[in-house]
């Protein structure tokens, strides 16, 4: 009995540091891609290609015309229907200016006007009266003529007095501030009760139309050429990823300010942006050799990136790589390498 619970304590012992040991054994790595042969016809030989050298510089959403909304006569603004960031439209009315004193010339007009009608009525009255008379051979032909002078007088009093109302009506419609142009309200500097002279603002608009106003430092300024294209990265400075866009170069000032050469470009799709919102740009800087590989080459592990080298016929192996900017180019996208390859290195399909 003694000897058979001496052999049960060892295999409990003995089951004990196997159990230990297996806990001890460390866990298996991930899985790499599987390591295709490096045979001729799935390798790319690594060559160097001349690409632009992009730098990346400071830009602003200006408009390319900012216009002002003026007042025609001057008054009160009793009425004001636009605020700022509001969207206008050419002939929209923005606002209303009015003067008390012409709601009295209005007034004064319609008297005199209702004064020459009276006039007029008598006029062609007496001129009828002095016809039938003449007819008659009881009034003499100086009585007819002097009363067709009354009457044509009488008539283009009446004419004058309603051009006067007119203009003074015209003068009312002058009072309406209309937008002179399609865009977005940026400032509105007056208020509903102000009093404003003729030709003065009530509201700054930008105009729909907006460009790219580029800060590029002078060390670059020989490289841009009108005409040229740049790369507009997704809205903020935060450098996020998202879609870009393309423009072009349109307009490169003479003069340096502040060690900087200011340049505008014309970007699609910036009617969404703010006027004065800042973004990121990428204009060429010549032109550089750089490795250039497919992006479907390369493989990611543990936060590195790998390309597979063929280091002989039938075998391959992994290279730790840099990548840099990705370069478009049709339907396989590259990618740089900026190091772990060289020129002449035969990469293959992981």
């Amino acid at each position: 009995m003694h000897a058979i619970a001496v052999v049960t304590r060892l295999g409990a012992v003995a089951l004990g540091l196997l159990l230990l040991g297996g806990c001890n054994q460390e866990q298996p790595a991930a899985k790499a891609p599987a390591k295709a042969p490096a045979t001729a016809h799935n390798t790319v030989t690594v060559q160097t290609r001349e690409v632009e050298d992009l730098k990346p510089v400071l830009a602003t959403v200006r408009s390319k015309r900012v216009v002002d909304a003026r007042v025609r006569t001057p008054g009160t603004v009793a009425m004001l229907k636009v605020l700022e960031g509001d969207h206008v439209e050419p002939g929209q009315v923005l606002g209303l200016v009015a003067d008390p004193k012409i709601a009295l010339r209005i007034k004064a007009s319609d008297a005199q006007i209702t004064a020459v009608e009276a006039r007029l009525t008598n006029a062609r009255l007496e001129l009828e009266r002095a016809t039938e008379l003449l007819k008659r051979g009881v009034a003499p032909q100086s009585r007819v003529d002097q009363a067709r002078t009354t009457f044509d007088v009488a008539t283009n009093e009446l004419s004058a007095a309603k051009s006067d109302r007119a203009v003074v009506e015209k003068q009312v419609e002058e009072g309406q501030i209309l937008a002179p142009s399609t865009g977005r309200v940026l400032r509105v500097p007056v208020t509903e009760g102000s009093v404003v002279m003729a030709g003065e603002s009530i509201a700054t608009i930008a105009a729909s139309d907006y460009l790219l106003r580029l800060e590029v430092p002078e060390r670059h300024a020989r490289f841009m050429e009108k005409g040229n294209t740049l790369t507009v990265g997704p809205r903020g400075l935060a450098g996020a990823a998202g879609e870009t866009s393309t423009g072009r170069i349109v307009q490169i000032y003479p003069e340096i300010q502040n060690g900087r050469v200011i340049a505008d470009a014309e970007v699609p799709s910036l009617g969404t942006y703010f006027v004065g919102e800042r973004t990121l740009a990428w204009i060429a800087a010549g032109k550089r050799q750089a490795i250039l590989v497919p992006q479907a080459l390369v493989f990611k592990r543990h936060g590195l990136d790998y390309v597979l080298v063929a280091s002989s016929a039938n075998a391959s192996s992994e290279a730790v790589v840099q990548l840099g900017q990705s370069v478009p180019d049709g339907t396989s996208p590259l990618v740089e390498v900026l190091a772990g390859l060289k020129p002449g290195d035969k990469l293959v399909q992981p």
